[in-house]
């Protein structure tokens, strides 16, 4: 049933974890001043689902909706709707709360027979997890990636044995694994961490073929945390998104860890999870949160460049307003692309699953928007951006001169324009903003093959039978010049 933000809170402290952050171990992660302020808002999230006036939104029969398969076109728009509640609580900024993965483990459950097809104690573990998740409102990280050591060889060619995460040998109680893996967004603040391969595992790497899940807390698991841009030091005047937003990346590191018999869904059988992510759908639905989440995120960064350039009247030249109706029309294709997802939304197997070809669309599309909508908002701030004071600055001895000077048009008070401005240069040129950025071309794969399957999945036959259609148009070939070759 739905947790509360405290007892997602009182479960982290209650569960020791090891991680890494600045070369040493966090004693808690809920406290720690580089975790502390996400820890909050992710708590924030929990306690949405409590408020009267989103209760029926967020939940289905007291269930978080993410973790409620849908099973007619009602259900998958009510899911949309939770997606886009918590997106915009968050602005987009969380690229995984909790609902990501709570809908990645309720289609591992809905397509339990893929599992059971390999072992049928996998496909029993797999319904067991699902159930677990969802009947204590569990939140999740993943890591699906190895490290990025020699990209030129497969996990089973690097220079040392077990770099990347497999399984060093089996025991009557379970795997014990060993390697690494990237990339866990917010996974020491996680409850569970899940692990399986994207497609593209070639034979002879059977001992890296591996999908389980395990308590973020268990003996071996460490993870090594990326330099935070929030170290409890600034201030939400100053930092108003790092403050409350700054999602922790980690690398994973299991050293001879034991995953228990009970906690694997597949292992050395490289074709089967190949097959994975296809046959249970994970595919439709994760682009169904992720592409909800992109929208509001580009929304956001599209209406900060209005009100940036509202701010100090740049929004009356035509080059800004060509500017303004790039992010408009980014936008509205975005959502376009989600509404038709919707409505070519199908049934698979009991699942109501949105339409995948806009979502594949739409991921890739983002990729690009966002950056975009960050460039345009850099140049319409221009040296704006460079030279905004801080918050001390007004209760300092030179607070006439911050007042007089920074005030913006239409007598829009020095405090307004600096707090816009403020914003406008932490989504776009501070580290947190750039990670944003980062994020967003990468969090899906490399954009260069996303496309190329894209364009492979992409039916032609269409497209064919126009120029066929137009080829007809020319009627008889034309005859040779006489005397031609």
């Amino acid at each position: 049933m739905a947790r509360t933000g405290r007892e997602y809170l009182d479960g982290l402290r209650s569960r020791p974890r090891e991680v890494w952050l600045g070369g040493r171990r966090v004693d808690d992660v809920t406290t720690h001043p580089g975790l502390a302020g996400t820890a909050r808002t992710v708590a924030g999230l929990y306690d949405l689902q409590h408020r009267a006036d989103l209760r029926a939104d967020l939940l289905a029969d007291g269930v978080p909706r993410s973790l409620v398969p849908p099973r007619d076109a009602a259900g998958l728009r009510a899911r949309d709707r939770a997606y886009r509640i918590v997106a915009e609580e968050t602005f987009g900024l969380l690229g995984r709360s909790p609902d990501f993965l709570g809908t990645a483990v309720t289609l591992l459950g809905a397509g339990a027979g893929h599992f059971a097809a390999v072992d049928p104690r996998f496909g029993a573990n797999v319904r067991a997890f699902r159930e677990q998740v969802r009947d204590g409102d569990l939140f999740l990280t993943h890591a699906l990636l190895p490290p990025q050591t020699d990209r030129s060889r497969d996990s089973a060619g690097q220079a040392e044995d077990l770099l990347h995460l497999g399984v060093h040998r089996e025991t009557a109680d379970g795997l014990v694994v060993r390697g690494a893996r990237m990339l866990a967004t917010l996974g020491p603040l996680a409850d569970e961490l899940l692990v399986y391969c994207l497609p593209g595992l070639r034979p002879g790497e059977e001992r890296h073929a591996l999908a389980f899940a395990i308590p973020v807390g268990t003996p071996g698991l460490r993870m090594i945390c990326r330099a935070p841009f929030d170290d409890g030091t600034r201030g939400s005047f100053d930092h108003p998104l790092s403050s409350r937003f700054d999602e922790p990346d980690a690398l994973v590191v299991f050293d001879d860890v034991l995953v228990p018999w009970d906690r694997v869904f597949l292992h050395g059988d490289v074709t089967a999870s190949n097959r994975m992510y296809d046959a249970v759908g994970l595919g439709p639905h994760l682009a169904h949160q992720t592409g909800v989440r992109g929208l509001v995120k580009l929304r956001f960064a599209v209406a900060v460049a209005a009100a940036l350039a509202e701010a100090v009247r740049v929004d009356t030249f035509l080059p800004v307003q060509q500017r303004l109706a790039e992010g408009v029309m980014a936008v509205d294709i975005a959502d376009g692309l989600l509404t038709a997802a919707l409505q070519g939304a199908r049934d698979r197997d009991g699942v109501w699953t949105p339409a995948e070809q806009p979502l594949r669309t739409l991921r890739l599309f983002l990729a690009e928007a966002y950056p975009k909508a960050v460039s345009n908002l850099q140049v319409l701030g221009a040296g704006g951006l460079l030279m905004t004071p801080m918050q001390a600055d007004f209760g300092s001895p030179i607070a006439a001169d911050v007042h007089r000077y920074y005030q913006g048009a239409d007598a829009l008070p020095a405090t307004e324009r600096v707090a816009l401005f403020r914003l406008a240069y932490e989504l776009t040129c501070d580290g947190f903003g750039q990670r944003q950025v980062q994020y967003e071309r990468y969090y899906g794969g490399d954009p260069v093959r996303l496309a190329a399957q894209h364009q492979a999945r992409t039916d032609p036959a269409e497209g064919r039978r126009m120029v066929a259609r137009a080829r007809e148009l020319a009627g008889e070939p034309v005859p040779a010049l006489a005397g031609s070759a």
